[in-house]
């Protein structure tokens, strides 16, 4: 009998942001396959008997995707109930919708539990509103690392820095020179505020705030490495009225330039 394939989202990291039905399907299921995202807090709390490491990392070991896709198929058709579990939301830049059209062809039941996605809740706990009635009123999410295999890139950075909006880039940590030197060339204010949050809601968490000029050497100063989100906008600037009061705040290191 065909097992079952849950796609679930963990959060950006903080076990008590698992959504109730993510923490019960983790705990009945047979078999998890994890990338690195969810945290060590939440991975820790996962039988090593049933957890397996498909993840992958900026510059270092990683796991290819048709290999993720080929075991999914192969522990369902076992009979095993899985959870494929993502970081943040498995449908925001987590390659769940390759997932699911891969199960889907190979007519495997599942099922899609949302994930609290680190684009909003990585800025929430660092003090900062993706969107605010005096700064904007529209967000746009971008992915800082796209399909290698592309001939070309999908982002319209001068669209992007023309909407005024805040901009909020995933997993663009490596590449923070090239979208700020677009931005920038594209006519977005130099003084634009921006914050780095690494390892949002984890308790080594640590932000760094700059602007779009001097992110790039705030970052390297700071030593900010992956998993981190990019906030671009106004409402960066925020954080620094609310700093004093935001008691979730796990590290009070900051680095600003």
């Amino acid at each position: 009998m065909t097992g079952k394939v849950y796609l679930v989202g963990s959060g950006p990291g903080d076990p008590e942001l698992l959504t109730v039905k993510a923490r019960r399907l983790i705990d009945e299921a047979d078999v998890v396959l994890h990338d690195k995202l969810p945290g060590p807090e939440i991975l820790s709390s996962i039988p090593a008997e049933k957890r397996e490491d498909v993840g992958k990392r900026a510059g270092g070991e990683w796991t290819p995707q048709e290999y993720t896709n080929k075991r999914l198929v192969e522990l369902a058709e076992e009979g095993k109930t899985v959870v494929r579990l993502k970081g943040g939301d498995p449908f925001v830049f987590g390659r769940g919708g390759e997932e699911a059209e891969h199960l889907a062809e190979n007519e495997i039941p599942f099922e899609y539990v949302p994930g609290v996605t680190s684009a909003i809740a990585g800025a929430g706990v660092a003090g900062i509103p993706v969107t605010h009635r005096e700064h904007t009123s529209s967000v746009s999410f971008v992915t800082g690392h796209e399909d290698p295999t592309k001939d070309e890139s999908a982002i319209d950075w001068t669209a992007l820095a023309e909407t005024g909006g805040t901009l909020v880039v995933l997993m663009g940590v490596g590449k923070l020179p090239l979208y700020t030197d677009e931005l920038l060339a594209a006519g977005m204010d130099p003084e634009t505020p921006v914050a780095l949050v690494e390892r949002a809601t984890w308790p080594d968490q640590r932000v760094a705030v700059g602007t779009l000029e001097t992110i790039v050497d705030v970052r390297d100063d700071a030593d900010i490495e992956p998993p981190a989100i990019t906030v671009i906008g106004g409402v960066a600037a925020t954080r620094e009225r609310v700093l004093a009061f935001l008691e979730n705040e796990p590290d009070s290191r900051e680095n600003t330039q």
